[in-house]
């Protein structure tokens, strides 16, 4: 902005001095540049008296005439703005530059100048602006300080600048000095301590001298003298003092060096600091500080001296002293040595008494040493004994201790199991919970999209959805999916598949939306077609290799077959061993059979060892271990004698699927050579794998222990039953061990269940036979049920059994091996029982599962009691399963036999002619057919009677549609049956005879029909198979993507509806100017002046201006409905529901294709099929494929498509055709609506369509099949013909064609058969009888065949027709429904309109209607008019103009009440008493002569109440005297508290209380409050809140006394010399502490005073009543009122009753002499010294006497006591006793007593009242 600025005034105004960005405030500043800029814009005429200068008098000059121009220009500018702008603050000027720069381009665009401005302003606002002016000089006067005040600030800035530079350096100096000082004391210190250490270096040199001359002394001569001696002494201390000498020398010279090198330093110091001290300040001179400083140097060499020489002189002192040492240390060596010889003398007599003494001593210690060794090993013997008792009594605490861990262990297993169940099931429930909310959010969504109309089948999807867990909602898009979609792609495809199944089963089985409508309900469905499921099922079972089923034994074994199961101490190996004692069976035990194969393995185990053991049961063997093979010394029957094959095993031993590989020759990389692997035995090979997983570290895994597990049951004889203990453990292994020993995998069998309730197109009924499920593994599976609490107990029980069983062993080292060993035993079950247990109840739910499914075997026994009851159940429920095995098998046993004697029975009666042989060429081919239609013949019951009723039925209903098709149905049904004209040859027909009547001959298809199983050449079913599937899966897919498209449909028309019908809303609430011009006329009507309202011609204008307002609206009214009504055609016109009829027609159209393409595939299929088998070869069928057209939906020509798929364009019906028709459909029954019209005409034209193109498909498969049947016949008469010219050649031609005329015959009789019912035609003259009955056989096989063929056509054709009249149904259907939508939506639209236009018309009626009451009761309309659309009202809100002000409620005044003074008399009372007495004492006398003053001279003043003017002086004085304090002095304060009553006298709790919110808010206790504080922490009473305020708006307020009261009361006791004005609230609290009762006062007192509550001693009551009463008898009131009665005895009462609860620590408080001076009104100044003399006496009396009383309590240094103790004093309670200050005296009675004597004696007169007071 300032950029912009800058090139406006540099380049467009150009001013006369160049602005720049940084410098703009400064340059403006003056205020002279925008004068400049002003006068340029010819706006400031005296810019001549501008100046430039920068001093504040020229910037007040300026700025002061810039203002009136600002103004004038209308830009906002202050004293504020201009003083901004003078101290150059930041952004101001280029505020007020930016507002300038506007304000002068709209002046200019105006053209005006500043004089016109001016002139055009009216008087008024100039003189106003003039006097603004001089204003505004004046205030920026004031803010500018003057010119003289700059320059005295500018000279003291820089003076203090360079103060401040002045002290900073002298700091810098001061530092550096303090640097240096420390610098050298630093160099001092380190001087000092080499110092240090080179003395005490020195001196340990010398003490080690000394110490070498004391020890080396030399042995003196024995030849010398006493006189040498003393020369030697001599010469050695001389030598000493010349050593000593020599080191006092060097030690001078190092002093005097260290003294040079520091006066050198100090020097230094002392010149650097005597410069900067000099230049700093010059105060001394330079001589007197060298002095000074030379004096000192002096000073210390003086004294350094004098140290020097206390030195030396100590040191000599202690070479005195050495000397003195070493002489008598020399003494007393010679006189050791003198006497050396004697002693030792003694020292070797003392050796030798020694060495016997020592001999002696050895003897008696080794008696004693043998002795103790004695006592060692028994106490020895004895601690191992009790630490062995102690270690076990510390093992059995430790087992319990372990116990109870591993309880504890198992109870948080179990508690993080149930965590994560409840997890599990918390997941699952909101997961649900989740999908309910999708579910009811989309009904919601639903039922607004089609307002509460939900369709069923979105119902029935969203159902669907939420039962199979599928989330309603879309998660994302699947338009276009990447090669890896993502998780909630995949979840949509899977919800998209899943409602494409659900909508292709409806479809299929005509059920939910595709359930027959009414007319179709007597022609039921079509069943299924058994011909073509027949086809279907023998093509497959052709292309397919054949399955060899396993073998059942013959004779089932009686041998029971079981496993105990349960948790580990459950008790299986105890009950399994008990049932082995009673029963002949065999025991398994996985652990047992893995060690015993691992031990064969080791003790290489061979196959000839093996060979004894392994062909018992070969011959005991029956059909199921001949199925395993048998064992032999081949190794290739070694293995096949295990379930799983070794090289599986090796190669797959972390997996747990089984392996169908069993040839493979085992890997080089073995444990052993091969050669030597191969020759040991399964067992030995088994371990040695078990032992290589576990040498590894891993576990065993499933399939290697199943393979154990069945090698140890393949060991044992057939006839002998086998238990496995605790195996199999987990689910995975129970399905291998079933695998194994059944043969049979119960999931391959469930998926291939699964494949075939897959639905297909055709299924034959002859082939449906349900397999029984395979047999169990088991015989039975016991489960002994153990809680985890007795599982571990029995472990704790049998582990402590072994613990107290253990047999004391010999040698200790076994002992401790077997002990360790034991332990470690028990520790890895320890650590493995948790693990088991959960792996158990982990596992046990999926085993109990796969036990009870599919036969129930499992059964469960408590296993909580002892072992004799749970073996004995176990017995039980054993032989009770034995007898149920026998019982079975014998079942088993009758019915074979049973099946035997019918097999014997049917054979006989059985044909005993065989059919005649097939010719030799043909007779291998014919060989597996045979076989086949045997078995196809015994396999399962042939289909029921009511499938063939249904078709039949089906047939009927369909033929009574036309009458071409009853013909054409008709003549198939005769040709089905036999019974077709057609042309005969001459031979035929002379050669017919009749034929008997019989029974009628089975239809093809039903359950008498036997099938025509003719081979087939091997490359039909190769191809056919495949097509099938193709066409199956084509159809399919067709089907679900055409069911998909109108699903999604469906969303998009109701979310279409929805959107038309919301835009349509939209569009009729679309605003409109209705409300402009009622507020225009409201206006104009409220502006007409208040004298033409009752004017007749003005309310007729109004009239008149209120009928153009109504026709006005009316215009706006008509014009919206016109525009609605538009909008309502774009809408019906628009090409959506033809687009959408057009798709969903392309839609069904669809569907007829796929069903006309499956019936052209399935005919194409059966043609070939029947040609193959009568082996001819398939037609090649050039003709393309029938195409059902599609609708064109744009008009643009697309080559390809139109070349694909024929399009049919769209009959559109104009309008004036549609008025020309006179049919009206039962769409619009109501009434003609000739906009919808069009709709209805277009859904004719559509349905027409629709039902063209169905009858179009119908008649294509009916040409299809009438082709068909024609071309049968053709080729029949061509055979005929060829047979006929063949039997007319010699007879070697026709023994050279054997091999060509058996066909030709059959043709022939297909022919014949065809034509006639069937008749024993005679055979040619020329063949013999053979050749005869053959070609009757190929006739017959060929009528047959045919019959066949065309039943499975015409049944087809049944199927697709009805298929095809349903979907037509169903697409009419769609269409009427999506038609009807529409047509609702169109007319709710034109429902609203309507609705909207008169609800428009009535809101301007009533408009109209209150605009005319208020023009006849000329009343203006203050409310505003409110028009909004069909909305009118009058809105209450808004109002036009303004209310009159309401009258000003007066403020509350007090009345006088009872001779209660108010609050304004007390605040009066308070100011007088204030000036006369500021501490609150004043004298009784001079107190009763201000009341007497007041009550003569209140006339006029008001200042107390009319109650008071009628007392007289001796009442006065009786008040005075109730008020004295000490008899002399009155409290004022204590006077006006007494008159402000009533008020709430508080409770000592309540003072207690709020002497504590006082306390709390006094942040700094200080001991006073602000008013803000006082206000805050409040008084134990309130202002009144029940004030009812007067409905008259005129009457007062109630007044509120008590909060007035409160506010009062700070006035009262508050010092107002301070500011704010403070309030001991202690003090203010003590005088609330007053009481009828004055003993009771004081105690209440004393209780603020402590600020805990003080009880009363047991003794006062007494006393105190005696004391009060007779102070009520000493005063002048006889009596008092009886309200202060009852509340000094509640108060007694109170009293008494803490009296007698009071606690044990009652009183234990101390209280200190301050306080107790506080509480007696010891620490209260008087007013004036002498007047208050006898006060301040009676003060100092009491301050005394309560110095005694401490001393006489044994108060050290007065300090504060306890209460209890101060109360017990005889002083205390006298004053107590006798103390008044705290008592509230009752005036009330004066004042009730001076009314009495005015009521009898007439008013007093003032003159009576002024003789009174004289």
């Amino acid at each position: 902005m300032s950029e912009i600025l800058c090139q406006w005034l540099n380049q467009e105004v150009k001013v006369s001095q160049t602005v720049s960005p940084k410098s703009f405030a400064k340059a403006f500043s003056s205020g002279y540049l925008i004068g400049e800029v002003l006068h340029k814009f010819e706006l400031q005429d005296d810019f001549s008296k501008f100046t430039e200068s920068r001093v504040s008098s020229s910037k007040l000059n300026n700025f002061s005439r810039l203002e009136p121009t600002l103004h004038l220009l209308g830009v906002q500018f202050d004293q504020n703005v201009a003083h901004n702008i003078i101290t150059e603050k930041p952004g101001a000027a280029t505020k007020l530059l930016y507002q300038l720069y506007t304000v002068l381009q709209k002046k200019r665009k105006s053209g005006l100048t500043g004089l016109e401005m001016q002139t055009m302003q009216p008087l008024t606002n100039i003189r106003l602006q003039n006097m603004k002016s001089e204003a505004f000089r004046d205030r920026l006067r004031n803010l500018i300080p003057r010119q003289t005040d700059f320059n005295l600030m500018r000279v003291t800035h820089r003076f203090q600048e360079k103060y401040k530079h002045m002290k900073e350096d002298f700091v810098q100096m001061h530092f550096e000095k303090l640097e240096n000082f420390q610098k050298l004391k630093e160099e001092q210190r380190c001087f000092n301590i080499e110092k240090q250490r080179l003395s005490r270096r020195r001196q340990n040199e010398i003490m080690a001298k000394i110490q070498a001359a004391i020890i080396q002394i030399p042995k003196p001569a024995s030849n010398r003298t006493l006189k040498a001696l003393e020369a030697q002494k001599m010469m050695k201390k001389k030598k000493e003092a010349e050593d000593v000498a020599n080191e006092i020398k060097k030690f001078e010279a190092l002093i005097k060096k260290d003294l040079q090198a520091k006066e050198s330093a100090s020097k230094t110091s002392l010149d650097t600091a005597g410069q900067t001290t000099a230049d700093l300040l010059n105060t001394y001179s330079d001589d007197d500080y060298i002095k000074k400083i030379q004096k000192r140097l002096e000073e210390d060499a003086f004294a350094r001296e004098q140290r020097e020489k206390r030195r030396r002189r100590l040191l000599m002192d202690q070479l005195i002293a050495h000397e003195a040492q070493e002489e008598a240390y020399r003494e007393e060596q010679l006189i050791n040595r003198l006497m050396r010889q004697s002693q030792q003398e003694r020292r070797i007599a003392v050796q030798l008494m020694h060495v016997r003494h020592e001999k002696e001593v050895l003897w008696q210690n080794r008696i004693f040493r043998e002795k103790q060794y004695e006592e060692r090993r028994l106490k020895d013997f004895q601690d191992a004994l009790d630490r062995e008792a102690a270690l076990a009594k510390l093992a059995k605490i430790d087992f319990e201790e372990q116990a109870l861990r591993e309880k504890e262990v198992h109870e948080q297993i179990a508690v993080e199991r149930a965590q994560a169940r409840y997890q599990k099931h918390y997941s699952m429930c909101a997961e649900i919970l989740d999908q309910i909310l999708d579910l009811s959010t989309k009904v919601a969504d639903y039922r607004m999209l089609t307002n509460n109309l939900i369709p069923h089948k979105l119902m029935h999807d969203w159902k669907e959805l939420f039962f199979n867990g599928k989330p309603i909602y879309d998660q994302a898009s699947i338009k276009h999916l990447s090669a890896k979609p993502s998780v909630e792609q995949l979840i949509e495809l899977e919800k998209r598949d899943f409602l494409d199944s659900n909508d292709y089963d409806d479809y299929k089985n005509m059920v939910g939306e595709w359930a027959l409508p009414e007319e179709m309900v007597d022609s039921l469905p079509p069943s299924n077609n058994c011909i073509l499921g027949h086809v279907i099922r023998r093509l497959v079972e052709k292309s397919l290799p054949p399955q060899v089923e396993s073998a059942e034994p013959e004779l089932p074994s009686f041998a029971i077959k079981g496993c105990l199961l349960g948790k580990t101490f459950s008790g299986k190996t105890t009950a399994v061993k008990f049932l082995q004692k009673d029963f002949p069976i065999q025991i398994l035990s996985i652990d047992t059979l893995v060690q015993e194969a691992i031990q064969a393995f080791h003790d290489n185990e061979k196959i000839t060892e093996a060979l004894p053991i392994q062909n018992e049961p070969e011959e005991k063997a029956s059909l199921v271990l001949q199925e395993k093979a048998k064992e032999s010394q081949d190794l290739q029957n070694v293995f096949s004698a295990a379930p799983f094959p070794l090289e599986t095993l090796t190669e797959t031993e972390d997996k747990t699927m089984l392996s169908a590989e069993t040839n493979k020759t085992p890997k080089s990389e073995e444990v052993k050579s091969s050669d030597s692997f191969s020759e040991l035995t399964v067992r030995a090979q088994l371990g040695a794998k078990s032992e290589q997983l576990l040498k590894k570290g891993k576990s065993i895994s499933d399939m290697l222990l199943v393979s154990i597990m069945v090698n140890a049951i393949n060991q044992i004889p057939l006839d002998q039953g086998w238990v496995l203990d605790g195996f199999p453990m987990t689910l995975n292994q129970a399905k291998l061990l079933e695998e194994a020993l059944t043969g049979y995998d119960r999931n391959l069998i469930e998926l291939e269940e699964k494949k075939k309730q897959i639905s297909t197109l055709a299924v034959d009924p002859t082939a449906s036979k349900e397999v029984p499920p395979p047999p169990s593994a088991f015989d039975f599976v016991m489960l002994l049920d153990i809680s985890d609490n007795s599982s571990l107990d029995r472990m704790n029980d049998i582990m402590a059994e072994a613990l107290s069983s253990e047999t004391p062993r010999e040698d200790i080292n076994q002992r401790v091996a077997a002990k360790n060993q034991d332990m470690d035993e028990d520790q890895n079950l320890r650590d493995q029982i948790h693990h088991r247990i959960v792996g158990f109840l982990d596992n046990w739910p999926l085993l109990e599962q796969w036990y009870t499914e599919p036969e129930n075997i499992l059964i469960k026994i408590n296993a909580e009691v002892d072992k004799e009851s749970l073996c004995q159940k176990v017995k039980e429920m054993f032989m009770t399963e034995i007898m149920k095995k026998e019982n079975k098998v014998k079942k088993k046993l009758e019915e074979k036999e049973a099946e035997k004697k019918e097999v014997s029975l049917t054979e006989p009666s059985s044909p005993a002619a065989p059919p005649p042989p097939p010719p030799e060429p043909e007779r291998e081919k014919e060989i597996h057919p045979q076989q086949e239609r045997s078995k196809t013949l015994a396999k399962g019951k042939p289909p029921s009677e009511s499938l063939h009723g249904k078709q039949e039925s089906s047939q009927e209903g369909k033929g009574k549609k036309g009458e071409a098709s009853l013909k054409r149905k008709g003549s198939k049904g005769k040709s089905a049956g036999g019974k077709v004209p057609v042309k005969k040859s001459p031979a035929e027909s002379t050669n017919t005879s009749p034929t008997p009547v019989g029974p009628p001959p089975p239809k093809p298809g039903s359950e008498e029909w036997v099938y025509v199983d003719e081979p087939i050449a091997e490359e039909i079913p190769s191809f056919l198979v495949p097509y099938w599937e193709l066409i199956e899966s084509s159809y399919i897919d067709s089907i679900k993507k055409v069911l998909r498209h109108l699903r999604e449909d469906r969303h998009t028309v109701l979310a279409y509806l929805y959107d038309i019908r919301t835009g349509f809303q939209q569009f009729l609430r679309r605003p409109d100017h209705k409300q402009n011009f009622v507020s225009q006329w409201q206006t104009d009507f409220n502006s007409l002046p208040d004298d033409l309202w009752d004017d007749e011609e003005t309310k007729a204008e109004l009239h008149q201006r209120l009928n153009d307002l109504r026709d006005r609206l009316w215009d706006i009214c008509d014009a919206q409905k016109e525009e609605a009504e538009q909008e309502r055609l774009d809408i019906i016109n628009e090409s959506w529901l033809q687009d959408s009829m057009g798709i969903t027609m392309n839609h069904f159209f669809s569907l007829m294709q796929a069903e006309l393409n499956r019936f052209q595939d399935t005919k194409r299929l059966l043609q070939d099929y029947y040609r193959g088998m009568e082996c001819k070869i398939p037609t090649d069928d050039n003709k393309k494929f029938t195409r059902v057209p599609l609708v064109q939906l744009c008009t643009k020509d697309v080559l390809e498509c139109q070349l694909r798929i024929p399009l049919v364009p769209r009959i559109s019906i104009s309008l004036d055709l549609a008025m020309s028709k006179s049919k009206s459909r039962a769409l619009l029954k109501d009434k003609i609506d000739y906009t919808l019209e069009n709709v209805e005409l277009n859904f004719e034209a559509d349905e027409k369509l629709v039902i063209d193109t169905w009858q179009q498909a119908s008649s294509v498969i009916s040409h299809m099949v009438t082709a068909e049947i024609h071309q049968r016949l053709m080729e029949e008469e061509k055979e005929n013909q060829s047979a006929d010219a063949k039997d007319k050649s010699p007879q070697m031609s026709a023994n050279k064609k054997v091999k060509n005329e058996p066909p030709k015959k059959k043709k022939e009789d297909k022919k014949a058969k065809g034509k006639s019912p069937p008749t024993a035609e005679a055979s040619p003259v020329i063949l013999t009888v053979e050749e005869m009955a053959e070609m009757e056989k190929r006739n017959k096989l060929r009528l047959k065949i045919k019959e066949e063929h065309l039943a499975a056509l015409q049944f087809e054709e049944i199927a697709t027709q009805f298929r095809l009249e349903l979907i037509k149904t169903k697409a009419l259907a769609f269409l009427e429904e999506l038609v009807l939508k529409a047509v609702d939506v169109y007319k709710l639209m034109e429902k609203w309109l309507g609705e909207r236009y008169l609800k428009e018309m009535a809101s301007v009626e009533k408009l109209t209607e209150v605009a005319r009451y208020h023009i006849e009761t000329s009343t203006k309309i203050q409310n505003e008019l409110y028009l909004n659309q069909e909305d009118f009202f009058i809105n209450g809100d808004v109002k036009v103009f303004p209310d009159p002000p309401p009258p000003i409620r007066p403020p509350p005044v007090e009345k006088e009440e009872n001779g209660t003074l108010t609050i304004e008399q007390l605040d009066n009372l308070r100011e007088q008493f204030l000036e006369i007495a500021p501490k609150g004492i004043i004298g009784n006398k001079a107190f009763a002569d201000i009341l007497l003053d007041l009550v003569t001279l209140n006339l006029g003043t008001n200042n107390i109440p009319s109650s008071w003017m009628h007392l007289t002086q001796a009442e006065l004085q009786e008040l005075t005297s109730l008020l004295v304090v000490n008899s002399e002095f009155v409290d004022w304060r204590k006077f006006l508290l007494v008159t402000s009553l009533p008020w709430p006298i508080p409770l000592e709790e309540e003072l207690l209380k709020t002497l504590q919110r006082f306390k709390a808010v006094d942040d700094e206790q200080l001991g006073t409050v602000t008013f803000k504080q006082y206000m805050q922490a409040g008084l134990w009473f309130k202002g009144d809140e029940d004030v009812k305020i007067p409905e008259n708006p005129l009457e007062p307020l109630p007044f509120n006394r008590q909060e007035h009261l409160i506010e009062f009361f700070f006035r009262l006791f508050a010092d107002y010399e301070k500011n704010p004005p403070q309030l001991d609230y202690t003090q203010m609290l003590l005088y609330f502490a007053c009481h009828p009762d004055a003993v009771e006062g004081v105690y209440r007192a004393l209780s603020v005073a402590i600020g805990t509550h003080v009880f009363q001693p047991i003794e006062t009551p007494n006393l105190i009543t005696e004391k009060t009463s007779f102070l009520t008898d000493m005063s002048p009131i006889a009596e008092s009122p009886e309200p202060e009665e009852n509340v000094i005895s509640e108060e007694r009462e109170v009293r008494e009753e803490k009296g007698e609860e009071i606690p044990e620590n009652a009183n234990t408080e101390k209280i200190s002499m301050e306080t107790l001076l506080r509480v007696f009104r010891g620490g209260n100044e008087a007013q004036d010294p002498n007047r208050f003399s006898s006060q301040l006496k009676m003060e100092n009396i009491y301050a005394e006497n309560f110095i005694k009383v401490f001393q006489d309590l044994d108060a050290k240094n007065l300090e504060a006591i306890e209460v209890a103790v101060l109360l017990k004093h005889p002083f205390i309670q006298d004053l107590i006793s006798s103390y008044s200050d705290y008592r509230i005296p009752d005036i009330k009675m004066i004042l009730q007593r001076s009314e009495h004597v005015q009521g009898s004696d007439g008013e007093r007169s003032p003159s009576r009242l002024t003789e009174e007071k004289k």
